[in-house]
C-alpha cells in the first residue's frame, strides 16, 4: 500500500496506469488500482482484507491511500479503477456527474473526538459533537484538523458549520490544519495537547496516543459510512472494468462482508459491514 501526498498522487497513479499496456489488454491484467482513504490504511484493514480477496480471485489490488477528496479527483481523471471512500454526498455527486458507474454501500464505523487527558475545554463524556466543538472554540484550546479535503475533514467542516463557529485557519491560532493523513494528524495532536476528530478505527489502531484520550462519542452525526464505486469506463477506457467490478461484487458479497466483520484489533471489531442492510446511509 502506498501513502501519497496530494501533490504527488496523480502523477504516481498515471505512471502505474501506463504499466498496464494497451487499452484492449486491461481487463486481462490480474490487478486493479484502488484509491482509498488513509483510515483504511492506518487501521490495518487492507492488510487483512486484500490477501483474502486475492486468494479467492488471483486479482492483485494496488492501493493508493489518500484523502477522500483526492481519491475522487483521481477517479475523475481516470487515474484509478475503483474508489473506496467515505463521504456520501461527494460519492453520489461523483456518480450523478457520470464519473462513476454506481455507488455501493459497504461498511460503517463512526467518528470520535479525542483530546488531552486534562481536557481544558471540558468536553469529556459529551454526546453532542457540535456542542463539544463550540466549547473547544470558546476555550481556544488547540484543535488539529487534517485540512486535506478527506472524508474526515469534510465531516469536520460539516460539524463546524453546524456549530456556527466561523473559522479562518490562517488567522485562528488555536485551529491548526496539518494537511496530512489521520495518523500524522493524531501525532501532531498528541505533541500539541490538542483535540482532533478521527475515525474510530484509526484511533484504535493508533499506537502513539501519549496523553490523548477519547472524549466525545455517540452522536448520530458521527456516523461514518463507506462506499465503493467503479470509475466510469465509458469516460476512461483504460479502467479495468471486469476486474474492478469483480472486486466490488466481492466486497458486497457474503464472503467479503464476512471478511470485513472478521477484522479485529485487540478483540474489537473496527468496521461493520452493511451492504445488504436497509435503513442506514
Amino acid at each position: 500500500m502506498i501513502r501519497l501526498g496530494a501533490s504527488f498522487a496523480g502523477a504516481f497513479v498515471v505512471a502505474l496506469g501506463l504499466a498496464a499496456g494497451p487499452t484492449g489488454a486491461n481487463d486481462h491484467k490480474p490487478w486493479i488500482l484502488l484509491a482509498s482513504t488513509t483510515s483504511t490504511e492506518n487501521s490495518g484493514l487492507f492488510k487483512h482484507l486484500l490477501p483474502i480477496f486475492e486468494k479467492a480471485t488471483s486479482i492483485k489490488v494496488r492501493v493508493v491511500a489518500v484523502g477522500t477528496g483526492q481519491a475522487l479527483r483521481l477517479g475523475r481523471n481516470g487515474d484509478v479503477d475503483v474508489l473506496l471512500v467515505h463521504h456520501r454526498a461527494s460519492e453520489l455527486r461523483f456518480v450523478r456527474q457520470g464519473h462513476g458507474v454506481k455507488r455501493y454501500r459497504v461498511m460503517y464505523n463512526d467518528f470520535v473526538i479525542v483530546g488531552p487527558r486534562a481536557d481544558p475545554a471540558r468536553v469529556r463524556g459529551m454526546k453532542d459533537a457540535v456542542a463539544a466543538l463550540k466549547r473547544i472554540a470558546r476555550s481556544r484550546s488547540i484543535f488539529t484538523s487534517r485540512g486535506d479535503d478527506s472524508g474526515t475533514h469534510k465531516k469536520e467542516r460539516d460539524l463546524w458549520r453546524a456549530s456556527g463557529v466561523a473559522l479562518r485557519p490562517s488567522l485562528t491560532k488555536w485551529y491548526r490544519e496539518t494537511g496530512a493523513g489521520m495518523g500524522a494528524t493524531l501525532n501532531i495532536a498528541a505533541a500539541l495537547d490538542g483535540y482532533a476528530l478521527t475515525d474510530r478505527a484509526t484511533w484504535l489502531a493508533f499506537a502513539n496516543k501519549s496523553d490523548l484520550v477519547l472524549l466525545v462519542e455517540g452522536d448520530r452525526r458521527l456516523f461514518n459510512q463507506y462506499g465503493v464505486i467503479l470509475v466510469n469506463p465509458a469516460r476512461h477506457p483504460r479502467v479495468r472494468k471486469a476486474n474492478g467490478q469483480r472486486f466490488i461484487n466481492w466486497l458486497v458479497s457474503r464472503p467479503g462482508q464476512k471478511a470485513i466483520a472478521s477484522y479485529r484489533l485487540d478483540g474489537r471489531q473496527l468496521f461493520f459491514p452493511n451492504a445488504a442492510k436497509t435503513g442506514t446511509r
